[in-house]
């Protein structure tokens, strides 16, 4: 019984995460450039579109000489602090020197 509910629930979670306009994990990388550094964030799938790492980013980048991205920052929302989507940005590839992944201690939200 207890192990028909676990596999229920597993199966109901892996259907959720499926299914199209479900906001998926959001990743978030730090790009440094000369002035400045910037934190963007990826889903799942934009991620492993780009290669799945900072690597993988940093070759999108370089390939294609600009990649949008959504910036993201730590903000407060309903009295907790978040790290949210701020706007979309354009990363031009001569600017960027590094991308690197960037681990905070807040909950991220996900983008559009």
């Amino acid at each position: 019984m207890i192990r028909t509910s676990i596999f229920a629930s597993c199966a109901a979670l892996v259907a959720y995460a499926a299914l199209p306009g479900v906001a998926s994990a959001e990743s978030l990388f730090k790009i440094v450039t000369a002035k400045d550094d910037i934190v963007v964030g990826l889903n799942d799938a934009e991620l492993k579109e780009m290669g799945g790492d900072a690597g993988g980013i940093a070759k999108a980048i370089a390939g294609k000489g600009a990649l949008s991205l959504w910036q993201y920052n730590v903000t407060r929302k309903d009295g907790e602090m978040v790290v949210a989507p701020r706007q979309k940005i354009g990363v031009l590839a001569n600017a960027s020197l590094r991308v690197e992944p960037y681990k905070q201690p807040y909950k991220v939200l996900a983008h559009e």
